[in-house]
């Protein structure tokens, strides 16, 4: 009997999508007739690569009517958000715009008697084991610079968004990208690791969970395959006594609530001046309050299912937890009757949180935020460093050179001030501690998804 995959709909429980798992010889083979054609392609002129590409994103935002309900069907986002076409196109853009200066060589002399170069080569087979989340962002992170570069591409999706690496790499296919040079897998974990193991790929890629990427150290080890590794985050927020209240509140419960608060850099705890404890909690509850919980196809929804009904029971986990050990909750389950139990999570803030509670430590990724009183920046500082994570940090002030100094000791990859959640394209995405290590994005993702290759040329023999 053939095994599947299926992706579980959280809207209603149902199959919403179902595929052959690959055996793991066809992978392997597939893998191989895209890594024997990487030397053709690398060897194309870099604005030809750069079209390529460009006409495969324009490709598939031509399939966005069909993409969005496809994403809420399968991982619960409203479709009232369009997607993640925003900023896919962002960095997708902004990777084609500094490509041929991130590649450019670094020429160090080109006289009579000696050229001496340092060239930026690709690595060759390029996996993206994609997660969840955001699955088109955080493949296209990856997907593009690495063609654009020379590599070729092999894309693993997570089961809950079954269809998107397919529907990626259709798009390219569409567009002329030819279609050995970009692959797309169904496999489970056991034939995932089996492939690493066998040293597949030149270079894996992968977003996901703690435990899923210490599985692919453990299927990578001893076949120095090069890993770039994003793991999560618990990301902190520190809102001073001269922030502007109203705002932080916007950004900040945004940047808890969106997506149902699946977001590696969401904000997920929060550390507030004394002077302002009190009213910042009021106004954030008022505003959780204001958010719709339901269907993801109706328009009307502003927060929808979590994706799994397992993820929805960790959130509710840590809550309960947090409630027992005397966290108070503030938002009125009246006013979500939607909540089922399941996939259907009401948002939740909670006070009187401390760090010895799991909502408060442990990777939450849910609609649910603990907001804690500090006396200074000190205390703030110790709580914002007390994480196994490190991925964003957000601060709030008036006053750039206080959060300077304060962003210098803060144990993380980014530094927000006055914003959060969100991704520039021109710097490198990057983390420390358990959310792993390497980097996407800016011109090192283009270093990261290369390697160097020095020529050493003497013109003239002696």
């Amino acid at each position: 009997m053939t095994k599947t995959l299926q992706c579980i709909s959280p809207i209603d429980g149902s199959v919403f999508a179902e595929r052959p798992v690959m055996d793991p010889d066809k992978a392997a083979r597939l893998l191989a007739t895209a890594r024997h054609a990487q030397k053709a392609w690398a060897a194309r002129p870099l604005d030809e690569r750069i079209k390529l590409v460009n006409a495969g994103v324009a490709r598939l935002n031509e399939m966005k009517d069909e993409v969005v309900p496809e994403l809420a069907h399968m991982m619960g986002r409203p479709v009232r958000y369009g997607g993640e076409f925003g900023g896919m196109n962002e960095r997708s853009a902004y990777m084609a715009e500094i490509a041929e200066r991130a590649l450019a060589p670094i020429v160090l002399e080109d006289s009579e008697s000696f050229a001496r170069r340092i060239e930026r080569v690709p690595h060759g087979l390029v996996g993206v084991i994609a997660p969840w989340n955001y699955p088109y962002m955080t493949a296209m992170n990856t997907i593009v610079p690495a063609l654009i570069a020379g590599n070729t591409v092999a894309v693993k999706h997570a089961t809950q968004t079954l269809l998107v690496g397919e529907r990626i790499v259709r798009a390219f296919h569409e567009a002329g990208v030819p279609e050995e040079l970009f692959v797309n897998l169904f496999l489970d974990h056991a034939g995932t690791e089996k492939l690493i193991g066998e040293r597949s790929f030149d270079f894996i890629n992968f977003t996901g969970s703690v435990g899923g990427g210490r599985a692919i150290e453990r299927a990578a080890a001893g076949t120095f395959t090069g890993l770039g590794l994003e793991l999560g985050g618990k990301d902190p927020a520190y809102v001073m006594e001269d922030a502007n209240i109203d705002w932080a509140v916007d950004v900040l419960m945004d940047g808890a609530m969106f997506n149902a608060g699946q977001c590696c850099c969401g904000i997920e705890r929060i550390y507030v001046a004394e002077k302002h404890f009190d009213s910042f909690v009021e106004k954030s509850v008022d505003w959780v309050g204001k958010l719709k919980l339901g269907n993801p196809l109706d328009e009307d929804t502003t927060i929808g299912p979590m994706a799994n009904k397992r993820f929805a029971a960790e959130v509710r986990s840590q809550t309960e937890d947090a409630l027992a050990q005397g966290a108070k909750a503030l938002v009125d389950p009246k006013a979500f009757p939607k909540d089922d139990g399941g996939t259907y999570l009401m948002p939740q803030i909670l006070i009187d949180v401390n760090h010895q509670m799991r909502v408060m430590r442990e990777e939450s990724f849910g609609p649910v935020v603990g907001i804690m009183p500090v006396k200074n920046d000190a205390e703030a500082l110790d709580l914002m460093n007390d994480c196994e994570f490190g991925l964003t940090a957000s601060l709030w002030t008036s006053d750039p050179g206080r959060a300077a100094a304060i962003g210098a000791d803060i144990e993380t990859g980014t530094v927000f001030l006055n914003r959060a959640d969100y991704l520039d394209p021109a710097l490198c995405w990057t983390g420390c501690k358990n959310t792993g290590r390497g980097g996407a994005l800016s011109e090192i993702g283009y270093h990261n998804l290369t390697r160097p290759k020095s020529y050493h040329m003497r013109k003239k023999q002696a």
